[in-house]
């Protein structure tokens, strides 16, 4: 069972106090970036292992050699294709599945993005987690940032930030804290969209490692006597 504040909170209240507390100190952020939901779909996979900033210079390589959309990625060979992700890590092995996805996409979808996402959403998650290269973190950033569709995003920001304020055990499953905000907060995309964003936020600047609780947004939230974790 995965543990709720000491002071008895219910779930739902304290994960919107967690998410309240950090839109007030830092305001709206618009997570996810990527101007076409194919965009979307391409960075989710190429993020994998690596930082941002590598995955935009791929995601500019492939705009430039004019392979950012699903008929060019399933036509260029896949050698070529791992030499424009180069700055993402792992071009190889990432190649490999952003191909597997516009392969599923053709086979099954003609190649269209509007009939895949017109799924239900766990349908639609249980198709890309068919993907081989598409484990969950990955299915579910498709889900909620390219399909829209109220799915929680669960990083080890959020394994972290949730372990320290004490709502849920440090080795909880991926499931399982996905489950935490979606059974105690309203099926929203918007929602979960930008509480991913803030969680991202938070986890870089504050959470880290070696906490920085003192000047942490959610500092005063934390279980009494410091970080459950």
């Amino acid at each position: 069972m995965m543990g709720i504040q000491s002071n008895g909170e219910p779930p739902g209240a304290a994960l919107m106090a967690l998410y309240e507390a950090s839109f007030a100190a830092v305001g709206p952020l618009h997570w996810w970036p990527g101007r076409t939901r194919f965009e979307v779909c391409v960075g989710a996979i190429l993020t994998q292992n690596t930082a941002w900033r590598n995955v935009k210079r791929a995601i500019d390589n492939l705009k430039r050699a004019r392979v950012l959309s699903p008929r060019a990625m399933r036509d260029i060979p896949q050698q070529e294709l791992a030499q424009l992700i180069v700055p993402s890590g792992y071009y190889n092995m990432k190649a490999g599945k952003l191909k597997n996805f516009v392969n599923m996409l053709f086979d099954g979808y003609g190649g269209s993005l509007d009939r895949l996402f017109a799924r239900d959403r766990m349908e639609l998650r249980e198709i890309l987690l068919g993907v081989n290269g598409i484990g969950k973190e990955t299915a579910d950033s498709m889900v909620l940032y390219a399909a829209g569709k109220p799915i929680f995003v669960i990083d080890a920001y959020t394994r972290r930030i949730l372990s320290r304020h004490g709502l849920a055990r440090a080795d909880a499953d991926y499931d399982e804290l996905r489950l935490l905000f979606e059974d105690n907060l309203p099926a929203d995309a918007r929602l979960f969209n930008e509480y991913h964003a803030q969680i991202v936020f938070v986890g870089h600047h504050y959470c880290k490692k070696t906490p920085q609780c003192g000047a942490c947004p959610l500092g005063a939230l934390l279980p009494p006597g410091g970080p459950a974790a």
